[in-house]
C-alpha cells in the first residue's frame, strides 16, 4: 500500500517528511526529520510491511526528545521501508542499498538499525553513503546484544559499570537485596533495547 502523508505535524515538526519510491527495486520508504535544532538528527530505520508516515512521525518526536534528554548533539529523525524484513537476504540488501541511496542528499538525517534492521544493515548503508550508526564491530561500532542501542552511548558502558557496582555495595551494606529473589514484570521496551534487558532479567540471580 502507498504511503501517504496528510494531516500530519505541529508548530513544533516535522522539520519535513521525505516520501522515497523506486519500483525498479521494489522500494516504498518515508523519512521524517522532527527536528534539527540541537544538530543533524538521529534515528533508526524500522523495516515492517505496515509501517506508516504516522508511525514514523511519532517516533521521530521521541528520538528528538531522547536525544535532548541525553544531551546529545543531535536532533530526533526516524525512517521507514515498506517490506518484510523476513524476506530473503538478497531481496533485503538491495532495499537497504537502494533507500541509502536515495537518503544520500537528506545530509540532516543519520540512520541507525531499529525493529527489522541491524548492523549489517547499516553496514551497507554506510558502504553506500557513509553515514550511519550502529555499525559492525569490525567498522568500529559496538554490536547492539551489548548496548541495546543505535551505537550512541557506548563509549560510557564503563563507567555506568562502575556506578552500579557502587550502588550495589550500598545496598548490600544497608542489607537491601535488591532485587535479587524478586519477580520482574516486563512491559514495553523500545528497538533494540529488548534483547539485552530481557537476557539479564531471565538470569537466575541476576541483581542488576
Amino acid at each position: 500500500m502507498p504511503l501517504v502523508a496528510r494531516g500530519i505535524g505541529d508548530e513544533l515538526g516535522p522539520d519535513k517528511i521525505v516520501l522515497l519510491r523506486e519500483p525498479r527495486v521494489g522500494l516504498e520508504a518515508v523519512v521524517v526529520v522532527n527536528d534539527v535544532a540541537c544538530g543533524p538528527a538521529i534515528g533508526g530505520v524500522r523495516m515492517a510491511p505496515d509501517v506508516t508516515v504516522e508511525e514514523v512521525s511519532r517516533l521521530a518526536r521521541a528520538m528528538t526528545m531522547k536525544n535532548a534528554a541525553a544531551g546529545l548533539a543531535h536532533g530526533g529523525g526516524k525512517s521507514g521501508i515498506v517490506a518484510d524484513p523476513a524476506g530473503p537476504p538478497a531481496d533485503k540488501e538491495r532495499l537497504i542499498r537502494a533507500f541509502a541511496r536515495a537518503i544520500r542528499s537528506l545530509t540532516e538525517y543519520i540512520p541507525g538499525p531499529d525493529m527489522g534492521t541491524d548492523e549489517r544493515c547499516m553496514a551497507w548503508v554506510k558502504d553506500e553513503i557513509d553515514r550511519a550508526v550502529g555499525l559492525p564491530r569490525v567498522l568500529g561500532g559496538i554490536p547492539l546484544d551489548e548496548i541495546g542501542a543505535t551505537g550512541l552511548g557506548g563509549h560510557d558502558r564503563g563507567r555506568g559499570r562502575r556506578a552500579g557496582r557502587r550502588d550495589r555495595a550500598r545496598q548490600r551494606a544497608r542489607g537491601d537485596r535488591g532485587l535479587r529473589g524478586r519477580g520482574a514484570a516486563r512491559g514495553p521496551v523500545p528497538g533494540h533495547a529488548r534483547g539485552p534487558a530481557g537476557r539479564r532479567l531471565r538470569q537466575p540471580g541476576r541483581d542488576p
